[in-house]
């Protein structure tokens, strides 16, 4: 008998709390399906805000502590591994390509996951960071499955191809909650305001019942316990809204080398099972 061939999905993100925020129902469910999942996070947000940024105890001693909370929420949401690269908040589209690419294809062929997710290409809000995730990310797919590629010839580097390739998408329902939960997101770049741009519905190609796992999200979001001062609403919110928040999540197929057409998928690994 053929020996049953485990599931592996591999997220790809910028920030501590990417994951939860972004991806947390996803994990959450697959995990606790007996699904493999793996986070991988470009940075340890340095430069992010601390609390109510009274009391900042500065970049390095930050990017500690949020490691450390990644690591929490990762526990929370049953991620089987969690690593770290090394770059800098707010700098990640100045990282050297081919350094942050060769570093994210080692992680893929490690892992050899079928099914990767990242940010879309607007970065979400059009934070440069998730933009550039999405990038190296994408860049990083096609790489790990080229023999030709440097480390292909390593034991644990030989080429991957991974099945499917998926970013994160939100349609306006879910912009909506989100945003009202939180606040308006924007993110200012080069003198010029971005905002959040919701999918339209029949462009998003892939949406995942998250319901069951929303209790599991609020915790893994507490560990992020630094940035609650902008999270703190999500404590009044009543289980309704919470369902509302982390009831779906919704994601456009970039590529597929085991299925296709346009018919709404409901699992990150169909044709994979």
């Amino acid at each position: 008998m053929e020996k049953k061939r485990r599931l592996r999905l591999c997220g790809v993100f910028a920030h501590p709390d990417d994951e939860t925020l972004g991806t947390g129902g996803t994990l959450a469910r697959y995990a606790a399906e007996g699904v493999e999942t793996y986070v991988v996070t470009a940075t340890r947000g340095q430069r992010g805000r601390y609390r109510d940024n009274t009391d900042h105890p500065g970049p390095e001693a930050l990017g500690r502590i949020r490691e450390a909370e990644l690591r929490a929420a990762c526990a929370v949401l049953g991620v089987t591994e969690v690593s770290l690269l090394d770059y800098w908040d707010k700098d990640l589209d100045q990282a050297p390509h081919d350094e942050i690419i060769g570093q994210l294809v080692a992680h893929v062929r490690r892992i050899r996951p079928q099914v990767v997710v990242t940010f879309d290409q607007a970065g979400a809000y059009g934070h440069p960071d998730h933009i550039a995730i999405c990038q190296f990310t994408t860049a990083a797919v096609v790489a790990a499955a080229d023999p030709s590629f440097p480390g292909a010839g390593e034991a644990e580097g030989r080429a991957h191809r991974v099945s499917k390739l998926y970013y994160m998408g939100w349609p306006a329902a879910s912009w909506d909650a989100y945003q009202e939960a939180f606040k308006r997101l924007v993110s200012k770049v080069d003198g010029v305001e971005r905002q959040a741009t919701p999918w339209p519905d029949w462009a998003l190609t892939t949406t995942i019942d998250t319901a069951d796992h929303w209790e599991t999200v609020w915790k893994a979001v507490q560990c992020h316990e630094s940035q609650m001062a902008m999270y703190g609403p999500l404590a009044h919110l009543s289980e309704e809204h919470h369902r509302g928040l982390w009831g779906t999540q919704e994601y456009y197929r970039v590529m597929s080398l085991v299925n296709g057409g346009r018919t709404r998928e409901t699992d990150l690994f169909e044709g994979l099972r």
